[in-house]
């Protein structure tokens, strides 16, 4: 069988992205990923990946850490051991392939595919190339064409999947919320140009629960104080309101789950909002156009994009908001939100859950955590 190492060494939401890549690779060979710390949650929820690897890359990353001489060596030789026949990286439009190609190149890997705007040299067979932003498509689209190019089968309805069965609900989750339908509300984001404010956040929450909805609102351990502060104000516009807060009570799969029972994910530009693709339900993105919507926004679900897409911080890439008052998002009102989340959970929509829960139940491959 063909051991291939596929390698994506960015973030949660960067690896789910990459997951039907992934699916088609594993049509033709045993497929090993290669992620970063910060992606490897998500990397073990793809079906499809046979073993999950981590590495540190000092390439990549929001803050990425100085060379470490001993564990690049370390993972060479692993690479080595485990004798790969291919090796296709993925990456975003503005990084590079060249360090890992070089990288698999030293571990014996023989054939090697990515997509570079640099001369490879002699470390990559197969190069593709992509346009520069606007164009390019969508980052589910260009990792399929990496896998494409690597020999893989293209799928013809390609979408987002994780693993099933996912964890229980979590306890904090009361039973008559499951029952009732709630809307996750997820107001942070890995760098702040791309989440919302608290404050914001909360005139959200309470426009949705006037208008009948239980609002969950969810965030990672570091998001605590922001989802705190955002339920607090939420009960200053009217003490009847179902607000919950479930920040830091999930890892990444017991989120996914919370995110599958919800009607709609109401979030920004960030790994929750691929989660909810990811499990079939569908997206209100308030998106930040500080990256190009055509290529980051939810994949293969219901979406209403929202937000000024010709805001001055477009396509600036920038981690905080370059604009006083972050105008681009904070014009989206709590009615237009509301609005937005009728819209996108009409009846008509319930079959793509069903295609997801039908997709994603792919048999379980054996995962290593390291």
């Amino acid at each position: 069988m063909t051991r291939i190492l596929a390698v994506r060494l960015d973030s949660d939401g960067d690896v789910l992205l990459t997951g039907p890549a992934i699916r088609a690779l594993s049509a033709i060979g045993t497929v090993d990923l290669l992620a970063s710390p910060s992606g490897a949650a998500a990397a073990r929820l793809l079906p499809g990946v046979h073993t999950v690897l981590e590495f540190d890359a000092p390439w990549s990353g929001f803050r990425p850490p100085a060379v470490d001489t001993a564990a690049t060596l370390e993972l060479v030789e692993r690479l080595r051991a485990t004798g790969y026949d291919r090796a296709v990286i993925f990456t975003s439009f503005h990084q590079s392939p060249l360090p890992m190609a070089l990288l698999a190149r030293m571990a014996g890997i023989g054939h090697i595919v990515g997509t570079s705007a640099d001369y490879p040299g002699s470390l990559l067979d197969v190069r593709l190339k992509r346009p520069d932003p606007p164009g390019g498509g969508h980052e589910v689209e260009a990792a399929l064409e990496v896998a494409v190019a690597a020999g893989a089968p293209r799928p013809e309805h390609p979408r987002l999947g994780v693993r099933h069965p996912l964890p229980p609900l979590p306890e904090q989750l009361p039973a008559a919320v499951r029952s009732g339908g709630y809307v996750v509300l997820h107001p942070g984001a890995s760098v702040s140009a791309r989440g919302l404010r608290a404050a914001h956040a909360a005139t959200i929450a309470a426009a949705l629960a006037a208008a009948g909805h239980a609002v969950v609102v969810t965030g990672g351990p570091g998001e605590r104080a922001l989802v705190a502060e955002t339920v607090d104000l939420t009960r200053g516009h009217g003490p009847d309101a179902t607000v919950l807060d479930l920040a830091g009570a999930t890892d990444l799969s017991g989120l996914a789950s919370v995110l599958e029972a919800a009607d709609c994910t109401v979030v920004g530009n960030t790994g929750p909002a691929h989660l909810s693709a990811a499990v079939g339900t569908p997206v209100v993105s308030l998106f930040s156009p500080v990256v190009p919507a055509g290529r980051w926004r939810p994949y293969g679900v219901p979406v209403r994009l929202l937000g000024d897409q010709g805001a001055p911080c477009r396509d600036s890439r920038a981690r905080d908001c370059p604009v006083p008052g972050h105008p681009c998002l904070s014009g989206v009102t709590g009615a237009d939100v509301v609005a937005a989340v009728a819209e996108v959970t009409q009846p008509t929509e319930e079959p793509v859950r069903a295609a997801h829960a039908a997709g994603s139940g792919l048999p379980h491959a054996t995962r290593g955590d390291r």
